[in-house]
């Protein structure tokens, strides 16, 4: 088996140099890129291919370098009569207008038998595993006021917050179980409003000669320079490694749907380059796996995969080939369960989860209070009165438990109910007492 254990590099120094907030400096050469001239040349090539003709700063732009790095390669390029120069504005090669030649168009063609990758040039493993590192979030980053920043507007108790807090300044696994609509999923997505620093991701990385997609823009929200504050460096000198993305720390969710391929690499058979499974594009942030224990596979199969990464910080992805390179892991892995914990495995299996907390059923203030934080979010008023009629008819004498969603379901039918009908935008008990015949079963057994 072959395993590529990435050490320290150029980053590193960059942070031993006090460099407040990480972050990755723009190379000065292609040795500082960790990338070879011949793996530069096919980008070039390839991106000519597929694009025309294309400036010399346009095309530094696409490989994520700046010009005087590749211009050396496109020099040779040019030498060997693979890259024309169709025009040039007079300010030099970085203005010069580049093409394919016929020669090196028959050479891009065998570069894109290997793969079809022209984006930014890869960052190597070891830079990765050096900035993860750099960007986790330190003990005692989380304060019970900025976790409390993160959940305003939402329904909670000192209570909640002392059992959450520890979890999430860990920063480590998190199980949150309890019955269906009590706000398990909810708890877990609000930590995405947590105030923390930007960090870096990039967009590809290699190994072993690899390519391995990490930036994903369904979980990577991409920040500008001028968003907001940024270190000290990007401020003074506004520029870092354009193979990287300035984003806020990801959360990426699965649900039912999981299996245990896609917590490897994943082959992409058109681009013949490696999608990064789950847990690698979560890396310095949240990866929730939603409805835990109804996957196609077995609880004790899936939480074995990660009983190794948890304990060590690293995990080991395969490539189709067999070969594995070693990666950080840094996420903080969340686990969310409707079903019973001693269902899910004995007393070994759980105490894999570093912490547990319970969802339980909100009490009649709570439930009220969340009735009618709904109400204001939806600008409909509810008269005095009415609310204590509903929890009467619906759930004591039904014996209907409550839940925390049952505000937000019921309001949201009732406002239906209105705008269907073209009624005055205003609650009422018929109004309410048909929401419910619409959103719930019967408690009774249906005839028939």
């Amino acid at each position: 088996m072959s395993v590529q254990t990435p050490t320290p590099s150029r980053a590193e120094s960059a942070v031993r140099a006090g460099i407040e907030q990480f972050v990755p400096p723009p190379p000065r050469s292609l040795e500082e890129a960790g990338v070879s001239p011949s793996l530069v040349e096919q980008l070039i090539l390839k991106n000519l291919y597929f694009r025309g003709d294309v400036m010399g700063r346009d095309l530094a732009k696409l490989l994520g370098l700046q010009f005087s790095v590749i211009e050396p390669v496109l020099d040779f390029l040019k030498q060997a009569r693979l890259v024309e120069v169709k025009k040039s504005a007079g300010f030099g090669t970085v203005s010069a207008m580049f093409a394919c030649s016929d020669t090196g168009r028959n050479r891009a063609k065998e570069y894109l038998d290997d793969n079809r990758f022209l984006g930014p040039a890869p960052v190597p493993l070891k830079e990765y595993y050096y900035a993860v590192r750099k960007q986790r979030v330190e003990p005692g980053w989380m304060t019970k006021q900025t976790l409390k920043q993160a959940f305003s507007g939402a329904v909670t108790t000192d209570e909640f917050f002392s059992k959450l807090g520890p979890a999430v300044n860990s920063f480590k696994s998190l199980l949150i179980y309890g019955a269906p609509g009590n706000g398990k999923t909810f708890l877990a997505e609000q930590l995405m409003n947590v105030d923390t620093a930007p960090i870096f991701v990039p967009y590809v990385l290699q190994a072993e000669g690899q390519y391995i997609k990490v930036f994903d823009s369904l979980y990577h929200e991409k920040i500008d320079d001028d968003d907001d504050e940024i270190s000290a460096l990007v401020r003074q000198e506004e520029k870092y490694d354009r193979r990287w993305v300035r984003c806020r720390r990801p959360f990426l969710t699965t649900g039912g749907e999981l299996t245990m391929g896609m917590l490897d690499l994943m082959y992409i058979q058109a681009a013949k380059i490696y999608d990064a499974p789950y847990q690698l594009k979560a890396n310095n942030g949240i990866y929730l796996i939603d409805d835990f224990g109804r996957q196609q596979i077995t609880p004790a199969e899936l939480l074995n995969r990660w009983i190794y990464p948890l304990d060590r910080g690293r995990d080991y992805l395969q490539f189709n080939t067999g070969s594995k390179i070693e990666v950080p892991f840094e996420c903080f892995l969340v686990f969310s369960s409707n079903l019973n914990p001693n269902d899910l495995g004995d007393e070994a299996f759980l105490r894999r989860l570093e912490y547990k907390m319970y969802m339980a059923n909100p009490t009649e203030d709570e439930f009220a209070a969340i009735f009618h934080g709904y109400c204001r979010k939806l600008k409909i008023e509810c008269p005095v009165g009415l609310l204590t009629d509903v929890i009467e008819t619906h759930y004591r004498r039904t014996g209907r438990k409550f839940r925390r969603c049952h505000p937000r379901d019921v309001l949201n039918v009732a406002v239906d109910l209105l705008r269907f009908e073209k009624l005055p935008y205003a609650l009422t008990k018929e109004l309410l007492n048909r929401a419910f015949e619409l959103k719930f079963v019967p408690m009774e057994p249906v005839e028939g």
